[in-house]
C-alpha cells in the first residue's frame, strides 16, 4: 500500500505538470531525458521493492525501557517482556537500540533469546538459543543447542570483539521472528544500516513439556546498552504499555548489604543499592541509589538488626509524582572491625600450573585464590569477635611461579590478614586413547559425539593428541574440535572451542587468547586445521580452577596455540574432560 501511494502521488504530479512537460523543446513524456525528479521517484520505489521492504501490519504501541540508561546493565540483568509466538505466526517488533558511545566491545548491544513457553528460572524453561545483533564468527554472537551458526548472515562482520564499528548497530531496529513457514524458522534484525538474518531450513522442535503446546517465547536482553521499546504486533505477557507517563506502584530493593559498620552514614552505606520499580501498566525499571531516599530504623549508631526504608518519588518519565512509594529491607549494624585473623586455613593451599608453548610468553600470570573451607574471625572495637562470611572479603591473586606466596585478605580498608599458599609446576602425563570421535563425513552436530571421560587429579596435567579433520567452509570457524570440562556424572563446567570461544558457567571469567589470527587470516587458519596435529593439555590447578592449553600444527606446518586459564566452578576432586566436535571428526592413536 505504501508503494502504491507513492506511485499515485508521482503520477498525479506528472499529470498536473503535463502541459509544461510537453511544451518543452524536445520534451516527450516518456523520454529518457524527462525531469530528474520523476526518475528519482521511480528509482526510490524500485529500490524499496528490490530490498524486500516490508510494510509492518497490526503494530501496537508498547513503550517501555529495557536496561539502565547509563549503559550500566550487565548481561542477564535486564529483560524485555515475554512475547509468545504461536506456530505459523510472525512477531514483529520495533525499538530504539541505544549504544554506549564509549563501548569498548562489539557485544555491547542486545540479544534475542528464543525459549520454550515458560518463565525463566522455572522447571519448564528451555532455551533454543540466543542471537545477538553483532556478527562475530570467531566469538559468541549466537549460541544454543538449537541454533545453527551456519545459518547466520550479516552485512557487518567483526573479526574480534574489540573491532571498531559498534555504533553502526544503534538506532531504530526492526526485529522479525518468523514461524509462518511450517518447514523453516527465520529471524531478521535490521536498523537500515546493518541487517543480520538467521535462516534455518527446518522448523523448530517443540521444547514444551506439553506436546500440544507449540508456542515459543522470545525476549530481549541488552548488555552495556539499553532498549527503548516502541511497537509490537503481538501483545506481550502482562499487556501493552502506552506511551503516556506512569506513576510508580511498588518496588523491590536489591544489593542491600547484610552488614554495615556502626556510625556509618546511611547514604554512603547504601550507595550500591538498586531498586526494581514497577509502574502502572506493569512496566518496570531499575533505579540507582542516587534516585532513592534512605533512612534506617531505629538508628545507625548501635549494633543490632535494623530496617532500611527507601522512598522513590519519580514517574516513569522521571518527573515528580504525587505519592511516593516505599520499600523495606533488613540489615545489621555491627561494631567496627579493628583486625581480622585466619582461624581455619583454606582447604586447598597447594596450587599448580603448567607451561606449554601456548603460555610460554605470558608475563605476570596469576592463579585465583580459593577460600573454600577458610574461616576468618574479626575482632571488633569493643573486643568482641565474630566470624566473617568469605563472600564479604576480597583476596589478592597468586603469582604462577614456584614457591611460597602470601595471599592478602581484606575485610575493610586497611584491615587485612595473610594466608600462605604453595605453588608448584604440574607434572604432565599423556593419555593413551584410540578411536574416532564424530562422523567421518563431518556431519556431527555441536556436541553430537564424545570421547571417553579422562580424569585429571589435583595437581596433574593430562595431555592428549589427535588429528583434527574438518571440511572447510568460509567463516565457519566453529567446524573443529571441542574440549569439554565436566564432572564424573557429565555435568559440564565449560565447553571450549578451537577458535577462542567458550560457553558454560566456568568459562565466564576465564582468560583466553590464541594466535590463530596473528600470522594469517581466520579463513587461512581454518583451512590449515584439516588434518592438523593437535595436543590438548588440561591442568587441575587445585584452587577450584582448571587451565586448558592447546597446540595446533596445521597442514601448512605452522604452530598455532590457544589457552583458557582459570576456568572456575571446578570441584578439584571431580574434574574430568572429554573431546567433542562440531562438523568435524577426530582420530586418536595415529
Amino acid at each position: 500500500m505504501r508503494h502504491l501511494n507513492k506511485l499515485l502521488f508521482a503520477c498525479g504530479l506528472v499529470a498536473f505538470g503535463l502541459p509544461t512537460l510537453t511544451g518543452c523543446e524536445g520534451g516527450e513524456l516518456f523520454d529518457v531525458n524527462a525531469p530528474d525528479w520523476i526518475s528519482d521517484k521511480v528509482q526510490e520505489i524500485e529500490d524499496a521493492e528490490n530490498q524486500g521492504e516490508e510494510v509492518l501490519e497490526g503494530m501496537m504501541e508498547d513503550v517501555y525501557t529495557v536496561g539502565n540508561t547509563d549503559y550500566s546493565s550487565a548481561w542477564w540483568i535486564a529483560f524485555s517482556k515475554y512475547y509468545v509466538i504461536p506456530d505459523g505466526q510472525k512477531w514483529n517488533a520495533v525499538f530504539n537500540l541505544k549504544i554506549n558511545p564509549d563501548a569498548p566491545n562489539t557485544y555491547k548491544n542486545f540479544a534475542l533469546i528464543i525459549c520454550s513457553d515458560a518463565d525463566r528460572a522455572t522447571e519448564g524453561y528451555k532455551e533454543y538459543g540466543a542471537i545477538r545483533f553483532d556478527n562475530q564468527p570467531s566469538g559468541n554472537s549466537e549460541w544454543g543447542d538449537y541454533i545453527d551458526r551456519s545459518c547466520i548472515e550479516s552485512t557487518l562482520t567483526f573479526e574480534t570483539d574489540t573491532d571498531e564499528g559498534i555504533e553502526k548497530l544503534g538506532g531504530k531496529v526492526t526485529l522479525t521472528v518468523d514461524r509462518s513457514n511450517p518447514e523453516a524458522f527465520n529471524v531478521t534484525m535490521t536498523n537500515g544500516t546493518v541487517t543480520k538474518t538467521y535462516k534455518q531450513p527446518t522448523a523448530l522442535v517443540n521444547l514444551n513439556a506439553d506436546a500440544s503446546n507449540t508456542n515459543i517465547r522470545c525476549f530481549l536482553v541488552p548488555e552495556g546498552s539499553y532498549i527503548d521499546f516502541l511497537q509490537s504486533n503481538i501483545e506481550p505477557i502482562g499487556g501493552l504499555t502506552s506511551g503516556e507517563d506512569k506513576n510508580p506502584v511498588s518496588m523491590v530493593l536489591q544489593n542491600v548489604p547484610t552488614e554495615v559498620d556502626a556510625g556509618a552514614d546511611v547514604n554512603e552505606a547504601m550507595a550500591d543499592v538498586t531498586a526494581l520499580v514497577t509502574f502502572e501498566e506493569g512496566v518496570t525499571k531499575t533505579v540507582k541509589a542516587s534516585d532513592l531516599s534512605f533512612s534506617a530504623i531505629p538508628d545507625m549508631d548501635t549494633p543490632g538488626q535494623k530496617t532500611l526504608v527507601a522512598a522513590y518519588n519519580k514517574t516513569f518519565q522521571g518527573k515528580n509524582c504525587d505519592t511516593s512509594i516505599m520499600a523495606y529491607a533488613n540489615f545489621e549494624v555491627v561494631e567496627r572491625i579493628v583486625s581480622i585473623e585466619v582461624t581455619t586455613p583454606p582447604t586447598h593451599t597447594a596450587y599448580y600450573y603448567y607451561t606449554s608453548s601456548a603460555t610460554a610468553n605470558l608475563n605476570n600470570r596469576t592463579l585465583a585464590f580459593d577460600p573454600t573451607g577458610m574461616v576468618v574471625t574479626a575482632t571488633e572495637a569493643s573486643g568482641k569477635q565474630r566470624v566473617l562470611e568469605n563472600s564479604s572479603l576480597t583476596f589478592s591473586t597468586v603469582p604462577a611461579t614456584e614457591g611460597s606466596h602470601k595471599v592478602t585478605i581484606t575485610a575493610a580498608e586497611g584491615i587485612t590478614a595473610e594466608v600462605d599458599i604453595t605453588v608448584s609446576k604440574s607434572a604432565v602425563s599423556s593419555i593413551s586413547y584410540t578411536g574416532t570421535v564424530g562422523a567421518t563425513d563431518n556431519t556431527t552436530a555441536f556436541l553430537g559425539a564424545y570421547s571417553d571421560n579422562f580424569k585429571v587429579a589435583v595437581g596433574e596435567t593430562k595431555s592428549i593428541k589427535f588429528i583434527n579433520y574438518c571440511g572447510y567452509e568460509a567463516e565457519k570457524y566453529f567446524r573443529n574440535f571441542l574440549v569439554v570440562l565436566r564432572q564424573s556424572n557429565n555435568t559440564e563446567y565449560a565447553v571450549l572451542r578451537a577458535d577462542n570461544w567458550a560457553m558454560g558457567t566456568g568459562s565466564a571469567n576465564c582468560i583466553k587468547d590464541g594466535t590463530q589470527w596473528v600470522n594469517q587470516t581466520w579463513d587461512e587458519w581454518l583451512k590449515s586445521m584439516n588434518e592438523a596435529q593437535v595436543t590438548v593439555y588440561v591442568t587441575n590447578c587445585g584452587n577450584g580452577t582448571a587451565d586448558v592449553q592447546i597446540e595446533m600444527i596445521g597442514n601448512d606446518s605452522q604452530l598455532d596455540t590457544q589457552y583458557y586459564l582459570g576456568v572456575n566452578t571446578i570441584v578439584p576432586e571431580d574434574l574430568y574432560f572429554a573431546m567433542s566436535v562440531e562438523n568435524a571428526h577426530l582420530v586418536f592413536g595415529e
